[in-house]
């Protein structure tokens, strides 16, 4: 079996985690590989083809950063928290013992949650007529906000060829029910239970009081259109990584992915048991 480990190199416990589970992984017989990062000395890029579990070791952006090199490729993922939050880790340092969740994760002794994707399609328009376009996959989440030479976004909002309204204000989070716990959630909407394979919407600052979160179904398409009355700039974000486009930005297309990435927990009290940890302060002493 093969052993990918996605580590935050930045962090000096997580890198050692990660040499203390790559002997103890090579004694057992498995073969390990890391991933490439700038701050790391590893050259050539490392093969993920054939890994049977992927293992990251950090925060949630050291997961998401796992879950863009897993791609549609659905290998399990388990997240090892030494991040400040650690909100889609399965476990860390503190709670638990990291070799004993690892022997378990390789066993199969683990709960596979199923998480639903975001398949982005940014469309933008160039001066001599032809459109530029720039697809992404988000396990969390698309932003499209005001960018830094914009005072305010004017964009319609559509579902499914149903015109929903024309809006103004500071943008729009669309996310998966993993992502419902990070941008959307600071922006208002709802905590979401990760089976929930729709999507939600939520406008930020919108200028009107008559705007709402909305969840979609699984099958519907979420159209962000901009408006060409109040032109403006966005910054468009995908799982907090910036799209760049050198035309103007006209479309956004957001759609459920069609593989859905593999997170390693320990069943659906995890996820609220988390939401208790995380947001309301609750200090589990069992």
């Amino acid at each position: 079996m093969k052993v990918f480990l996605v580590p935050n190199y930045s962090k000096t416990e997580a890198v050692e985690s990660g040499l203390s589970l790559e002997l103890w992984l090579t004694r057992h017989g498995y073969e390990v590989a890391w991933a490439q990062d700038r701050r790391s000395k590893i050259v050539s890029a490392p093969d993920i083809e054939g890994a049977d579990l992927v293992i990251s070791l950090g925060g949630d952006g050291t997961l998401l950063r796992a879950a863009r090199i897993v791609g549609s490729r659905e290998i399990p993922i388990l997240g090892i928290s030494y991040g400040h939050l650690g909100f889609l880790t399965a476990a860390s340092p503190e709670e638990r013992d990291v070799l004993r969740v690892v022997e378990d994760a390789l066993a199969g002794e683990l709960h596979v949650s199923r998480r639903a994707t975001l398949a982005c399609t940014v469309e933008a328009a160039h001066q001599d007529g032809t459109t530029e376009v720039v697809d992404a996959v988000g396990l969390n989440d698309l932003a499209l906000t005001r960018g830094p030479l914009s005072d305010m976004v004017e964009f319609d909002i559509t579902v499914s060829g149903h015109h929903i309204d024309r809006l103004r204000g500071d943008g729009v989070v669309v996310s998966t029910a993993t992502g419902s716990t990070g941008y959307a959630l600071s922006a208002g909407g709802p905590i979401v239970s990760p089976d929930y394979a729709g999507m939600v919407c939520v406008p930020i600052a919108p200028h009107t009081i008559q705007a709402r979160a909305f969840l979609t179904s699984p099958s519907d398409v979420v159209e962000i259109s901009l408006s060409h009355d109040r032109p403006s700039v966005p910054a468009i974000a995908v799982d907090g990584q910036f799209i760049t486009c050198e035309g103007a930005v006209e479309r956004v297309t957001v759609r459920r992915g069609d593989a859905d990435i593999l997170l390693l927990d320990f069943g659906p009290e995890s996820f609220y048991n988390s939401v208790s940890r995380v947001f309301y302060g609750v200090r589990r002493h069992d």
